[in-house]
């Protein structure tokens, strides 16, 4: 079996899973829906494991590979196939992707077990996963664009899924519509790059941009920060950034999968991919480089002031996939994409550790509810500490050696990437600090009735009347809503398996890309990025110097979050008071929302009404519809007038309208 059998195979089996579902969910007793579609995911991660060691057999001139089944349309130049691409890229893409949401489906076997909608969840979550694999395996731009909308639709199922809560449809709206802007980039950049190019291939594509685009010229330029926009929208980076943190409204697995090695990578992925066609427009990539730097400092003020621990983690992910939009755009290809995969292990590490922490607040997710559960959740105690560490950039944990990566590769173009540098390692000191503040208000402390619950009597809190934690309505348990269970890690194997599982991978995740040590990631990619016109090598001064520099920043991040949280709990609402200004501005998101509702949502609605009751009501309805209306009824009574039931008069109109016709060919004659 080849390694592009292989792909397919990836494709197949969550495809397969969700259809065994969705189809057969009444018949399906127990748990069966949640592990039918964790051993269709496995499966896949199986066949990608598989493509992965034949594609490393190969030599690396021949590891572009390239499969189709068949022709979807061929006419007027237009040639698109069902092709998969398999590369280095790709195939590390599906070992990630399959790999984390193997684990993320194993530990929602527990999670959801009571929920009344939870063969739906597999379903929906299996359709995620297939699209996601899609996406990066797509040979061309239509698969690619049809990988890309699949992702959207799922990730607003998957968001709604508790679609009885209105905060829950809300927000998946706000992301659907978010990210349909996004796919019209996407659209947009690939007619500006086809009109030129001829082809939807990307390999062809690559090929003849060469050939056929000046560098910085209009076209790629233009087609280029399209592609960006797509990015931007799925990569939730600044302005495209406020569905993200709406989207925590979905169930706990759902963060893990959408923020950790799925959707949010897209973007990461898309300019990786498209790097020859960026490499010609230095302007898209200084937007993106900038973009980046931008979004990590900003969702890093903002996660210092969030106290929902989901959006905590979330404005994290955003923090974090600045890092890695701003890596490829400069292009540190190899280090944005190894940041990508320990980003996935640590990031879904933490939201599944949160996801048994609201299981034991039973279902509140205020930091200002919580406290003392270090001694209530051990386990989970131990994990968001390993997750911790590894997303402050201590080492020797993962994110240690792939941030400090990025930022070495940046620093080795100087100039005014130096300014990117600087905001790397501020953001790495935002990043330690709400890190650390989430956590020390968690788990140390007096410990909260919920907390203390567990520690005193083994008791798990159920709350009398289930609420809604974003706003406090009151619900219940039945089908739209979340269901009556609330687990922990604690008492659930399959979710300490994960959990466990991804621990492990967030501590030796690392091992892979060691500066100047273990190059075996950056040498696997490397045939992808050979035809790159960058080829970046900092100096061993810089790279030592990076890492002691992070490692000092990491543990002051800490070292201030303890004083400021643990040593002088009332240090931060002293501080918070007498900086009115900057707190307000972080609680409330640096505004962007009210910015979009005032400069797009109302001016839209108000030309919407606009044109209802001028354009629509006036022409529309008045002129073209009650026009031709007027038109038709007019004929249509002439029509029946002439209907007199005479045979003369019908023959007597039928000679006249042939000498008519005649009359009128002997004078064009």
């Amino acid at each position: 079996m080849s390694a592009t059998t292989d792909a397919w195979l990836v494709l197949a089996m969550p495809l397969a899973g969700m259809l065994i579902i969705a189809l057969g969910f009444k018949k399906l007793p127990g748990r069966s829906a949640g592990w039918i579609g964790t051993v269709a995911i496995a499966a896949s991660f199986i066949f990608a494991l598989d493509a992965l060691i034949k594609l490393q057999a190969l030599a690396p001139s021949h590891r572009e590979l390239s499969s189709t089944l068949w022709s979807i349309a061929n006419t007027v130049g237009v040639n698109a196939n069902a092709t998969l691409l398999v590369d280095p890229l790709s195939v590390f893409m599906i070992c990630v992707v399959a790999g984390v949401s193997m684990l993320i489906h194993l530990y929602s076997v527990s999670y959801l077990k009571g929920d009344e909608g939870y063969a739906r969840f597999f379903a929906y979550l299996n359709f995620f996963v297939f699209s996601m694999l899609l996406l990066v395996l797509a040979g061309n731009f239509v698969l690619l664009i049809v990988g890309w909308a699949f992702v959207g639709a799922a990730s607003y199922l998957l968001i709604s899924f508790w679609y009885r809560r209105t905060t829950a449809t809300r927000a998946g709206i706000k992301a659907f519509v978010i990210n349909v802007v996004g796919d019209v980039g996407l659209v947009l950049g690939t007619f500006f790059i086809f009109r030129s190019s001829h082809t939807l291939d990307l390999l062809a594509t690559f090929h003849a941009a060469p050939h056929v685009f000046a560098k910085g010229s209009g076209n790629i330029t233009a087609g280029c920060l399209l592609l960006l926009v797509g990015a931007f929208a799925k990569s939730a980076q600044i302005p495209l950034h406020t569905w993200l943190p709406d989207a925590m409204e979905g169930p706990t697995p759902v963060s893990a999968l959408i923020h950790a090695a799925t959707m949010v990578t897209a973007g990461v992925y898309l300019i990786a991919r498209m790097h020859p066609l960026f490499q010609l427009a230095p302007a898209a990539e200084t937007v993106g480089a900038i973009g980046g730097a931008v979004t990590l400092l900003v969702a890093g003020t903002i996660g210092l002031a969030a106290v929902d621990i989901k959006r905590v983690i979330a404005y994290s992910t955003m923090s974090q996939i600045g890092y890695m939009i701003m890596g490829v755009s400069v292009g540190a290809y190899s280090a944005g994409l190894f940041h990508l995969m320990t980003h996935a292990f640590f990031k879904a590490l933490l939201f599944m550790g949160a996801g048994s922490l609201i299981g034991a607040m039973g279902g509140n997710q205020s930091l200002d509810r919580m406290s003392g559960f270090r001694r209530a959740l051990p386990f989970t105690f131990a994990c968001f500490i390993i997750g911790g560490l590894a997303l402050s950039a201590v080492p020797p944990f993962s994110g240690f050696f792939s941030k400090d990566d990025i930022l070495a590769q940046i620093g080795s173009r100087g100039g005014w990437y130096w300014a990117l540098y600087v905001a790397g390692y501020l953001g790495a000191l935002l990043t330690s600090l709400y890190t650390f503040r989430m956590i020390f208000r968690a788990f140390l402390g007096d410990p909260c009735p919920e907390a203390s619950e567990l520690i005193e009597h083994g008791h798990l809190f159920h709350p009398a009347q289930p609420t809604n934690p974003a706003n406090g309505e009151v619900e219940d348990t039945e089908v739209g809503f979340p269901g009556p269970d609330h687990v922990i890690a604690e008492r659930a194997r399959a979710m300490q398996l994960a959990m466990g599982l991804l621990a492990l991978l967030a501590v030796l995740g690392g091992v892979v890309g060691i500066p100047k040590t273990t190059t075996w990631l950056e040498k696997f990619l490397a045939p992808t990025f050979a035809n790159s016109t960058l080829h970046l090598n900092p100096s061993n001064t810089l790279v030592y110097v990076g890492l002691v520099l992070g490692t000092v920043i990491g543990l002051l991040g800490i070292a201030i979050a303890w004083f400021v949280w643990v040593a002088r709990p009332g240090l931060a609402p002293a501080v918070a008071k007498r900086l009115r200004f900057l707190d307000r501005l972080f609680e409330n998101k640096w505004y962007f929302d009210e910015l979009i509702d005032a400069v797009v949502v109302r001016p839209a609605a108000w030309f919407g009404r606009f044109a209802q009751g001028t354009f629509e009501r006036l022409f529309v309805n008045g002129t073209l519809i009650g026009g031709t209306t007027a038109v038709v009824r007019a004929g249509s009574a002439a029509v029946r007038s002439a209907e007199s039931g005479f045979v003369r008069y019908y023959a007597a109109l039928l000679v006249v309208g042939l000498t008519a016709v005649g009359l009128y060919f002997l004078i064009q004659s």
